[in-house]
């Protein structure tokens, strides 16, 4: 809130330069942000009493839109890369999988690890779960099982995140 829209009785009023002004009524305050060509603006509406500042209101949204866009850059997003692969895979087609996923791994992803069952490759779905268990133990050296092995429907899947 600023100037007008303030209709606290009495306020702590913090000058322009950071030095406290005392706890005074809020029309006293405003006159002063005013004689100053400033804004008073609330920054701690909690406060007991409530915390004003005089301040230069379009430069401090100016600022905080800034440190906003600051904090956005430094943000990192994780995507979950998904690998599939299916109960009859040959050996180095999964060396070329591994390879992939070390690769999505590596870059900071997560990689979902997904066996996919098709007709009646159903009937031999506890014999296909070491496929998973071979898979994770290639990756050791550079992630972990996040979630373990589970089905879903006609597919068994796992999440592998980066060894910290």
């Amino acid at each position: 809130m600023i100037n007008e829209q303030i209709r606290d009785r009495e306020v702590r009023v913090i000058g322009q330069d950071g030095e406290q002004l005392g706890i005074m009524s809020a029309k006293e305050a405003q006159k002063l942000a005013q004689d100053a060509e400033l804004d008073l603006v609330k920054i701690a509406p909690t406060a007991k009493p409530p915390v004003c500042k005089i301040i230069d209101y379009g430069k401090f949204r100016y600022e905080q839109a800034r440190k906003e866009k600051e904090a956005r850059k430094k943000q990192k997003t994780v995507d979950v890369k998904e690998v599939r692969l299916s109960p009859n895979i040959d050996t180095n087609d999964l060396n070329t999988k591994v390879n992939n996923a070390k690769k999505f791994i590596q870059k900071g992803n997560k990689v979902k690890v997904t066996l996919r069952f098709r007709g009646r490759e159903m009937a031999h779905v506890q014999q296909s779960k070491h496929i998973l268990d071979d898979f994770a133990e290639h990756l050791k050296d550079v992630a972990v099982v996040e979630k373990a092995a589970k089905m879903e429907g006609r597919s068994m899947s796992m999440v592998l995140t980066e060894k910290r």
